[in-house]
């Protein structure tokens, strides 16, 4: 398996699906959607979009499984697989809001091997392998260089499980807010850490997220020079549902101020 061959065929799928997301937007309907949990929605396009890239994906690794959002397959404990969502930023979507994209991420059970995140609003595919670096459309990405938290950009959200996160929610505003260069939300984990990649966003952090929703652009963040770890600091994220992210430079400020108020259930 040569990930740097692999990638390139990643990336087409990753491209052709957002295509389809885009052009299905022309002609949405609110009616589409579904609620699956308060505030968590799907619709015919997550699951179509899921069906697409799982077909294309399974000629090129045959032996590799699959953990999918929607579920419209099941992983059956294959030691490579694919961790895919079709459509991150659902909400965004169906409110005609950019942005929104799908992520694409190659895993074996103890690494991160290939990531490609493509946003179709902006025609922006990020992407790369373990050891090979990060790219934009081609170009390299590195993190940003930012080392004073009252000149960063930070990126948090509200996550659909409020009642455990709502004290988290109000003291991240009360350390932040005033504190920091500004204070921003973007309605998509994968493409909030593309950004951290890409040098957008100096920091971002989020909790109660599904690995299909950090696993592809993780890698990325690393391979640019960033860092990621979970609330609590430790490198092995893969296994958690909160995830922290930064240039490096400003991570243990984030994790200090995220240990004064801890999420129920972390």
């Amino acid at each position: 398996m040569n990930l740097s061959q692999l990638t390139p065929a990643v990336c087409r799928i990753a491209t052709e699906t957002g295509g389809y997301l885009k052009a299905e937007r022309k002609n949405f309907r609110r009616e589409a959607v579904v609620e699956k949990h308060a505030h968590d929605y799907v619709s015919y396009v997550d699951r179509q979009a899921e069906k697409r890239i799982v077909e294309a994906l399974s000629p090129l690794l045959p032996q590799a499984g699959f953990i999918t959002e929607e579920e419209t397959v099941r992983y059956a404990g294959q030691p490579l697989y694919w961790v895919i969502d079709p459509l991150d930023g659902t909400t965004n979507y169906i409110h005609d809001n950019p942005s929104y994209c799908v992520s694409i991420a190659l895993c074996s059970h103890t690494e991160l091997l290939l990531g490609v995140v493509y946003e179709p609003c902006r025609d922006e595919c990020f992407y790369g392998w373990k050891g090979g670096g990060a790219y934009l459309n081609g170009q390299p990405l590195r993190v940003s260089t930012l080392a004073d938290m009252q000149q960063a950009l930070l990126v948090t959200e509200l996550p659909y499980n409020y009642q455990q996160y709502a004290r988290t929610a109000e003291h991240l505003l009360h350390a932040l807010y005033g504190r920091v260069g500004a204070l921003r939300m973007n309605g998509s984990a994968a493409l909030a850490l593309c950004y951290v990649a890409a040098g957008r966003f100096d920091g971002w952090m989020e909790a109660f997220i599904g690995r299909w929703d950090y696993s592809a652009a993780a890698l990325l963040v690393q391979e640019a020079g960033g860092r990621v770890t979970d609330f609590r600091g430790r490198d092995d994220f893969g296994a958690g549902h909160h995830i922290v992210a930064s240039n490096g430079l400003l991570h243990e400020s984030l994790l200090h101020v995220l240990a004064g108020a801890m999420p129920e259930g972390i």
